[in-house]
């Protein structure tokens, strides 16, 4: 085989971390930008503006476990499976699925947190609790994008 299969599982934990990566700094940018607006309004309202602005930074991490479950554990296992090229595709496709939950799931947490920031004034810092439970349903995509994976590894053999 031309591309190894543990090249393709090391390729789909790096995909599934540029995922969280990419998707938490669109989400943090978004939040940031409408916590710049709100510090102008309310110089007050930095701790919350922080802790909103802060929240999609989490599918980072998510992306992270997954590129070190890969590296820790699947990699060494691939090598004894009875299809090792089709289970490198398994695996990177796994964890293309991860990359997209990771993604999607801090860029549309930091609209939420965006919108939450920009009636911190309005409100008198009172949408803080609001805000943040909105942010956490954002977030369970990510937290379920992060289980489904390891599920799915797991019923390869892999984990």
């Amino acid at each position: 085989m031309i591309i190894s299969p543990e090249s393709l599982a090391i390729f789909g934990g790096a995909i599934a971390l540029a995922g969280g990566l990419a998707g938490s700094s669109l989400g943090i940018g978004t939040a940031g930008s409408a916590g710049a607006a709100t510090l102008a309004e309310e110089p007050g309202q930095l701790r919350n503006v922080i802790v909103l602005a802060s929240l999609p930074m989490t599918q980072t991490f998510y992306g992270l476990i997954v590129l070190i479950l890969v590296l820790t554990t699947v990699v060494p296992k691939l090598a004894a499976m009875p299809d090792a090229g089709g289970s490198g595709f398994a695996v990177l496709g796994c964890c293309v699925a991860a990359a997209s939950a990771q993604f999607f799931s801090a860029w549309y947490q930091g609209c939420v947190c965006a919108s939450g920031i920009s009636l911190l004034p309005k409100t008198k810092g009172r949408i803080l609790t609001n805000s943040m439970m909105l942010a956490v349903f954002v977030e369970l995509l990510g937290v379920l994008g992060l289980v489904f994976t390891i599920m799915a590894l797991s019923m390869l053999g892999l984990f």
